[in-house]
Parts: C-alpha cells; sequence; structure tokens
C-alpha cells in the first residue's frame, strides 16, 4: 500500500469512528480523534487536488494527440498542467514528511512545543565563553521575535564575559522543528581583542537540543538512583551569590548523567529545574539507545565540542557563516548573530526534506 492509499483509508476509518462517538470511550479520545481527523484531512485535501490536476493532464494529453483547434489549446495547456503537477507533488510530499516526524516524536514520546538547550564553551579557553555568550544571545534574540517563551535553568559565568556554559528551557508551538538543527559544535574564527599581533583564533562552543518529554510520557527516576548534593551558588571569579548553599547538583547513578542548577534563590526550585534538565536528557539517553541500535553508526549531536566535530563555522573576517551540513554560506555575519536564523533553518529543512523525498513514492 503506497502513502497516499494509506493516509486516505486512515481518513476514512477516523472519520467513520467519529460518526460513532457513544462507541468512543471518553472526550479526551474524541478530541484526540477529532484533532487527528483535521490533520489528516489537510493531507487528503492535496491528495485530491493532485490526483485531480494528474486526471486533467491524463485527458489533455489524449486531446493533444489528435488534430484541429481543441488539440492545439490541450497542448498549450500541458506545459502548465505539468509545473502544477510537479509542485503539488512537492506539496503533497512536504506535508507527508512532516506527518511521518510528528508520528515518529509521538512514538518516542517528545514534545514538539518544548526544549531545553544546552550552550557549553569548548576549545579556545576565554574565546569559547565568550563566544558561548554571543551564540546565547543569537538565541534570545531569534526567541523573542518567534514569541516564544524562555527561562534560564542554570549558568556558569567566565570571568572573562560569557558563559562556560548555560541551560534554558524554551516553550513554543513546534520549537523543535526548528531548533533541532542547532544541535552540535558552532565554531568560531576571529581576532580576539586581546591579541596585539592580530592572529586568527579558532575556538569552539558545543550546542545541545534535547526536547522534553510530553505530557502522556512519564519518566521514571527511582530516587535511590539519584545522589543530590547541594553547595553555595557562586558566580564569576568564584564568589559566592548568596549566603546559603541553594545551588543543587543531581547525579544519576545508572547512567553517569549529571546536572546542576543554581539560577534560582530557592534550592527547591533549583532541584526542580535540575529535575527537568535530568528527566530530558535521561528521554535522550534512551532515544540514542534505540536508535544505535537502528544503525551501527550515530554521531552524537553534542559531541566533544572538538574543532573537527563542526556544523557550522562563524567567520568574523570574511563576514561570513557556513553551514558544513549543506555546504551553504551565507554573508552579514552581525546579521545571523543579531537572531536573523530563518533564512539558515529554512535552507536546512529544506535540505532535510529533499534528502526524505526519496523515499516516497508519489506516482
Amino acid at each position: 500500500m503506497s502513502k497516499i492509499e494509506e493516509i486516505k483509508k486512515e481518513f476514512e476509518e477516523v472519520t467513520e469512528r467519529l460518526k460513532n462517538p457513544d462507541q468512543i470511550s471518553d472526550s479526551q479520545r474524541f478530541g484526540e480523534l477529532s484533532k487527528k481527523r483535521s490533520e489528516l484531512e489537510d493531507v487528503v485535501k492535496k491528495i485530491d487536488q493532485y490526483e485531480k490536476i494528474k486526471k486533467e493532464l491524463k485527458e489533455n494529453k489524449e486531446l493533444a494527440e489528435g488534430d484541429g483547434e481543441l488539440a492545439e489549446l490541450a497542448k498549450e495547456e500541458l506545459k502548465s498542467l505539468k509545473d502544477k503537477k510537479e509542485e503539488l507533488k512537492k506539496q503533497l510530499k512536504r506535508l507527508i514528511i512532516q506527518r511521518e516526524e510528528k508520528k515518529s516524536q509521538k512514538q518516542e514520546g517528545v514534545s514538539a512545543d518544548s526544549v531545553i538547550m544546552e550552550i557549553r564553551a569548548g576549545a579556545g579557553g576565554d574565546e569559547a565563553s565568550l563566544f558561548s555568550g554571543d551564540l546565547f544571545n543569537m538565541y534570545s534574540r531569534f526567541i523573542d521575535d518567534k514569541g516564544w517563551k524562555s527561562r534560564i535553568l542554570n549558568k556558569n559565568k567566565a570571568d572573562i564575559g560569557g558563559f562556560k556554559s548555560i541551560t534554558f528551557k524554551l516553550k513554543g508551538k513546534g520549537i523543535f522543528n526548528d531548533l533541532k538543527y542547532e544541535g552540535g559544535v558552532h565554531r568560531v574564527q576571529r581576532v580576539p581583542e586581546t591579541e596585539k599581533s592580530g592572529r586568527i583564533h579558532t575556538s569552539t562552543v558545543s550546542v545541545a537540543v534535547l526536547p522534553e518529554p510530553d505530557k502522556k510520557t512519564k519518566i521514571e527516576i527511582d530516587p535511590q538512583d539519584l545522589r543530590i548534593d547541594t553547595y553555595r551558588a557562586s558566580g564569576p571569579g568564584g564568589q559566592y551569590v548568596n549566603t546559603r548553599d541553594s545551588a543543587v547538583r543531581i547525579t544519576h547513578k545508572p547512567t553517569g548523567v549529571v546536572v546542576s542548577s543554581q539560577n534560582e534563590r530557592s534550592q527547591n526550585q533549583n532541584k526542580e529545574n535540575a529535575m527537568s534538565i535530568l528527566k530530558a536528557k535521561i528521554l535522550e539517553h534512551r532515544q540514542k539507545k534505540i536508535r544505535e541500535k537502528q544503525e551501527k553508526k550515530r554521531r552524537s549531536q553534542i559531541g566533544e565540542a572538538k574543532r573537527s566535530q563542526k556544523i557550522r563555522t562563524y567567520n568574523y573576517l570574511q563576514d561570513r557563516v557556513t553551514d558544513h551540513r549543506i555546504e551553504k554560506s551565507w554573508h552579514n555575519l552581525e546579521e545571523v548573530l543579531n537572531g536573523n536564523l530563518s533564512k539558515i533553518i529554512t535552507a536546512l529543512k529544506r535540505a532535510e526534506e529533499k534528502e526524505k523525498y526519496g523515499s516516497i513514492e508519489i506516482d
């Protein structure tokens, strides 16, 4: 059964079920089925348009084989119909890909509307910390422009400025589907302000984008598997920022995952923040194990922040940003660092869709 036949059949089955609401267990299930039908309906409408164009194209081809004025008109119409068919095919494939992604996220138990991002300085010392701050500012502006909500969970400021690491939580419709492309190692090439000889420095910063569990997914954590340490929160230079042991560090013994939070004055709030980070990391840990079974080779998202594991380079001297996954560059670096990421994300989405097109057969 083709994808189109599968979708049409599923749409018919859901529609039939909704015709008999008395047979649906509860109002929540009814709501879920209604939402599913609405999503399927968008794809089915596009399928109907595509099949209508296919029918018109066939009819015009038959007419074009004849003689006379009608045949000439049919020949003129053929090119326009072929173009419409190809455009509808692209749109249809895109909708199917988006639907497959939603199904995959549902199976994995992740939310597309809530993520935890972690930015961590890698190779390059102070320059890496400064660039961590630049990336955080870039994402903050992008998030503000989108109207998404953000909250810092943990930050470790560097003495010179920027961050050794910063972790923050984001909420917004479809946020993971935009930000997932940011996960990996970001490389910066520039002359530091303290560099008197004008020598270019290369530094790296790693970014992790972790989707949070959805409402239905329960991450069960046995309290006995946790080691919880409290300590006094500190700022740049090591000075303490409050007088109580409010900062929290949690170690999950089975996986070795360590998370911390010191951004809040309340120990309970810091513990809550740390548990949010831990649940997202454990979910990512589970997904990684599943994927490792499915594929022998999988590159880790955050890696070890080595210079060779780069996904993107920000070259200040050439005023250029290059994404190495799609081998595409954009000029006006300042504009990108001011939060204008949409053109880069769109290009990455289109490249991913094009790569997936091959697995979807539409005649």
